[in-house]
């Protein structure tokens, strides 16, 4: 009995972890990063434009949304290598990286958007945004440090959500997932 106890409360403290407010079926909420934004790319020259969640309509997105740390980029790097492995075609398709710089390591913000132009250089059809007051970390209720990692269809529909790591049969089931909604 005391076993099912601790269980339980393991549970509890388990699934509280992770209380973002985000849910799947839902639309994405809408939410505007105007300090930095997304970064464009001009003939090598750099800019920013304001970034809303309400442009992100008529592809399949995947959103891969960390704390501006080396430590938090990797958590789902994993999920990340294996986007890049499927080769998911960049007219239907986009991946949307969303750096929290204000939850970066003391000191780091420039070498944070530096490493970001550096991304949106290597990989210019993706979608990279710099989140300077980390509007969507406080937002949507992410954790802080961490990474999480957001589906959503065409439509703009939230169809796969973690907050944290993914295992295997996570990053197996997002790509399956992408794949099947850019066919329909």
């Amino acid at each position: 009995m005391r076993l099912i106890s601790l269980v339980a409360a393991l549970i509890t403290i388990t699934s509280g972890a992770s209380a973002h407010t985000l849910q799947q079926g839902q639309s994405l909420p809408e939410l505007a990063i105007t300090d930095k934004g997304r970064i464009l790319l001009n003939g090598g020259d750099f800019s920013y434009a304001p970034f809303n969640t309400s442009e992100l309509t008529g592809e399949v997105r995947l959103i891969q949304h960390f704390a501006g740390r080396t430590s938090a980029k990797a958590i789902n790097q994993a999920m990340i290598d294996a986007v890049k492995a499927a080769e998911l075609p960049h007219d239907k398709y986009q991946t949307v990286t969303v750096i929290n710089v204000d939850d970066a390591i003391w000191g780091t913000g420039a070498f944070v958007v530096s490493s970001a132009k550096d991304g949106k250089a290597e990989f210019p059809f993706s979608d990279v945004v710099l989140d300077e007051e980390g509007v969507m970390r406080s937002s949507f209720e992410l954790e802080s440090e961490s990474s999480a990692i957001i589906v959503i269809d065409q439509s703009g529909k939230i169809r796969f959500v973690k907050d944290g790591k993914l295992s295997d049969d996570e990053i197996s089931q997002v790509i399956h997932l992408l794949k099947q909604l850019l066919q329909s």
